[in-house]
């Protein structure tokens, strides 16, 4: 049998093709009669009675050069998120930044935080890098770094309560005793850190080492109304002299002083006197940053708990990142006549040494410590 003319149909080669995640919605009125698979939240690894949700956070990278942050260094912060709730934070957009970055590289992926505001977020939801020791152990090129810092807790607390549960900071230490010659930083708030001191010893054995413990005032019931629920200040103390006392290159960080709350001769004093008793190091101190998010979070706790204070901060920052020039010359000035007073190197940078990272500050004249900053311009009467 024979088949018929043209009967015979040839099908095109169709070259392969990659086709992006399709999304189907039904029309009006209409089922589409297929079940659809829901987003996926990011996976809960616990959750705790005080309310905090910690979730994991898978990453390919863990090291952040200077390139992308704008600073002399690198950087790694194995948490995104913390629940020490400072409200001059900078870094709580990052925990928004983090979820959409993770959502448009799996649309399926999506983070549900219920009736939490974003900003509820970044302190009750902490997303948890479970990954980044095995990343870091994996990545990490020592010739990249160039012989700059690598400083562990830039953004977030690496030392805070999750740290008790995860281990992470500590399983990132470990991974940087593979290798040797490093210069080492790290910054916490948390006397958690004093747990990891053997490691720390055997780590200053292999790299260049140095541990600033932050701490904006010695007075407790003060800290309470900026910083919601970081550790009290002389805990902070006692674990800074632990960490001296055990051979670790170890200072104190005043950052950020807050103008007209901390910055006082009284208060910065009582910091270095307590950092004298704790042999620390170093000191190193820098003016609040009003950005867009320590903006948000600060300025309602200054309504509230500063209202006399509103007004000459508007007057101050304004719209600007910076309290002024003037202010932070004459802080500058008083941070280092307060040095020289105690017994500290006048640089002014935090963790190695980098003698040109110190301020050029101009001598103080002979009646400084009765001298006022140009803090804030007083009031002006609305007519």
């Amino acid at each position: 049998m024979r088949r018929p003319a043209r009967a015979f149909r040839r099908l095109y080669h169709l070259h392969p093709m990659r086709l992006g995640p399709l999304r189907m919605k039904p029309a009006a009125g209409q089922q589409l009669g297929l079940e659809l698979t829901p987003p996926r939240a990011l996976p809960v690894l616990d959750t705790l009675s005080r309310g905090a949700t910690f979730r994991s956070l898978a990453v390919r990278r863990v090291l952040n050069p200077p390139e992308s942050t704008g600073m002399g260094f690198w950087s790694l912060n194995p948490y995104v998120g913390c629940e020490f709730g400072c409200s001059y934070c900078y870094a709580r957009k990052t925990h928004e930044w983090t979820v959409d970055r993770a959502s448009a590289g799996d649309p399926s992926l999506q983070f549900s935080s219920g009736s939490r505001t974003a900003w509820q977020a970044f302190e009750q939801e902490i997303l948890v890098k479970h990954t980044a020791p095995d990343v870091l152990l994996r990545t990490l090129d020592p010739a990249k770094l160039a012989g700059a810092e690598l400083v562990i807790g830039t953004a977030t607390d690496p030392y805070q309560p999750a740290e008790r549960r995860f281990l992470l900071t500590r399983r990132l230490l470990e991974a940087l005793l593979h290798h040797k010659g490093l210069a080492i930083g790290l910054i916490t708030k948390s006397p958690l850190i004093t747990r990891d001191l053997d490691v720390l010893v055997q780590l200053a054995a292999r790299h260049e080492v140095s541990v600033n413990i932050s701490l904006i005032s010695m007075d407790a019931a003060l800290l309470r109304r900026i910083e919601a629920r970081s550790p009290a200040p002389h805990a902070r103390i006692r674990a800074l002299e632990r960490l001296t006392r055990a051979g670790i290159r170890a200072g104190l960080l005043i950052a950020p002083i807050l103008p007209g709350i901390t910055d006082s001769w009284a208060s910065l004093a009582a910091l270095l006197e307590a950092a004298r008793s704790a042999r620390a190091a170093y000191v190193a101190g820098a003016p609040l940053r009003l950005g867009p998010a320590s903006r948000a979070g600060f300025l309602p706790v200054l309504q509230q708990e500063f209202p006399d204070l509103v007004a000459r901060y508007q007057r101050r920052y304004g719209g600007q990142v910076h309290a002024g020039r003037d202010y932070e010359r004459a802080l500058g000035r008083r941070l280092r006549t307060l040095k020289e007073a105690f017994g500290f190197p006048p640089s002014n940078a935090m963790g190695r040494p980098r003698p040109e990272a110190a301020l050029p500050l101009a001598p103080e004249p002979p009646d400084a410590p009765s001298a006022p900053l140009p803090l804030l311009p007083p009031a002006v009467p609305v007519e």
